[in-house]
């Protein structure tokens, strides 16, 4: 099973860039099972579920989100009737939508979690560390054996932390939210493929997909003022993992970044 993980899709430069690129992707590449993280594809804070529909169109099997999941008001009601989309699943029980899905595919059954990190996010969620191993032993209990992570956290070592956390037990445990790819994907000693953060997709030219100007006279003002999505070349990051379906465990990992030429966009 060859799956394929975009990070954050970054407004409409990343959004438009990964339609019309994904199914290039998808055929060169030869994936079987993609996943997108949308957290920040509708104006650079949330998703809205028209643009969730045409990424679906566009060639992904889940949508995973993050801390700017509720930032767009339409998609509390719609998350209700569109289980393809997820939110994290240590928020509270009461709010929409859930936080994994199981589907089953040529290969077998897979499932795909999503889940916040604590540190210095901001708000007060139940413990993914405790809710994810609890988890994911039921899931193999119950004979599903891929199993895919989208954590999505602040800090560098929580999201090492959880990868060992799940070694062996998740099949792919990938790092989302600070927006900069890293550089040390690698499959740990009990079978897991992990990477700190996959990165974005979006604007090359800025920071962390936002307009470098308005990031940097924030720096040195300290006035608030608004961070509108940079314009310019795309570049489309995230990694390629292999899974053995009868086992669950990752047989590779490696990254994917692409700087998408002017003459391609």
């Amino acid at each position: 099973m060859r799956i394929l993980f975009l990070g954050d899709i970054v407004g409409e430069p990343g959004r438009k860039s990964v339609i019309k690129f994904l199914p290039q992707i998808k055929e060169e590449h030869r994936i079987d099972f993609t996943i997108l993280n949308g957290e920040n594809s509708a104006s650079g804070r949330g998703i809205t579920p028209a643009i969730a529909n045409d990424l679906f169109k566009a060639g992904a099997q889940v949508i995973t989100t993050g801390d700017h999941v509720w930032d767009q008001r339409e998609l509390a009601d719609h998350l209700e009737n569109e289980p393809r989309i997820l939110r994290p699943l240590n928020y509270p029980e009461n709010v929409p939508g859930s936080g994994e899905i199981i589907i089953d595919t040529e290969s077998g059954k897979i499932a795909v979690l999503n889940a916040q990190g604590r540190t210095f996010m901001g708000q007060a969620l139940e413990n993914p560390f405790l809710m994810l191993e609890e988890r994911v032993v039921q899931l193999k209990a119950d004979g599903v054996q891929m199993i895919f992570l989208d954590f999505h956290a602040e800090t560098t070592s929580e999201k090492i932390a959880m990868g060992f956390h799940l070694d062996g037990k998740a099949s792919v445990v990938v790092g989302t939210h600070t927006h900069v790819q890293t550089a040390d994907e690698r499959i740990l000693p009990e079978g897991t493929a992990h990477i700190t953060d996959a990165g974005m997709c979006g604007p090359e030219i800025s920071v962390l997909g936002r307009n470098v100007d308005s990031i940097v006279y924030r720096f040195k003002s300290s006035l608030p003022t608004r961070f509108p999505v940079a314009k310019g070349p795309v570049r489309l990051c995230g990694i390629i993992a292999e899974i053995d379906p009868m086992t669950g465990k990752a047989k590779n990992i490696e990254r994917y970044n692409r700087l998408l030429e002017p003459s391609e966009m």
